[in-house]
């Protein structure tokens, strides 16, 4: 199984899409600065994550969450956690 996950900054408005075949590892090296990409943005907290049995499938998903209506549709999530 494969993973698109989105993790939201706690500290600041960012919000980052990945793919992988284990959410919590991923999760824990972002927090941990292990991904250049997200080391100055941590801490993280998981806001989204959907399952596919083919990386391929997955790899469409992750385009269209990093594309303007996915980040649009993330930072609704993000928003109603705040309510």
């Amino acid at each position: 199984m494969y993973c698109v996950y989105a993790i939201s900054s706690e500290m600041r408005p960012y919000i980052y899409v990945g793919l992988t075949d284990n959410v919590h590892r991923r999760l824990n090296e972002h927090n941990s600065g292990k991904n250049k990409t997200t080391k100055s943005y941590g801490p993280f907290k998981l806001i989204h994550t959907e399952s596919f049995k083919t990386r391929a499938d997955a790899r469409i998903r992750e385009k269209e969450l990093k594309s303007g209506f996915g980040k649009e549709f993330l930072k609704k999530i993000v928003a109603k956690e705040k309510i």
